[in-house]
């Protein structure tokens, strides 16, 4: 699993950051690893230099292995509590999507196996 880390011009994307974030995001998705080729971080400041609540974005988006890519959104009052939030919020989201993956697999029927005729004497 590849992680990209993006930043907006007021956070600085440092290596030490990037660190961070695929640590963390490692861990969290640590068992949708065979299923996940790469996740795209992209971390921002909404308000730039002013100050406010919640205006530190984190944007997650797993590119799946044969499936469409989903992506989550969370805001936060600091880009860390931003990127748990989404972290999470991409780890309930990929639990239904493969879940529902993984029942529909077991629940479709095995195709009907046509009988054999014996072959001529």
């Amino acid at each position: 699993m590849k992680i990209q880390l993006n930043t907006d011009a007021h956070i600085d994307g440092t290596e030490a950051l990037a660190m961070q974030v695929s640590a963390k995001v490692e861990q969290a998705l640590a068992r949708f690893s065979e299923h996940i080729t790469r996740v795209e971080v992209h971390l921002g400041d909404e308000n730039g230099t002013k100050a406010g609540q919640h205006d530190q974005r984190c944007v997650l988006e797993a590119r799946l292995e044969g499936r469409q890519p989903v992506a989550v959104t969370n805001h936060a009052n600091t880009v860390d509590q931003a990127l748990q939030g989404a972290v999470h919020k991409l780890a309930r989201l990929l639990d239904t999507t493969l879940g529902r993956l993984h029942d529909h697999r077991e629940k479709a029927p095995a195709a009907p196996v046509p009988e054999m005729e014996p072959p001529p004497p």
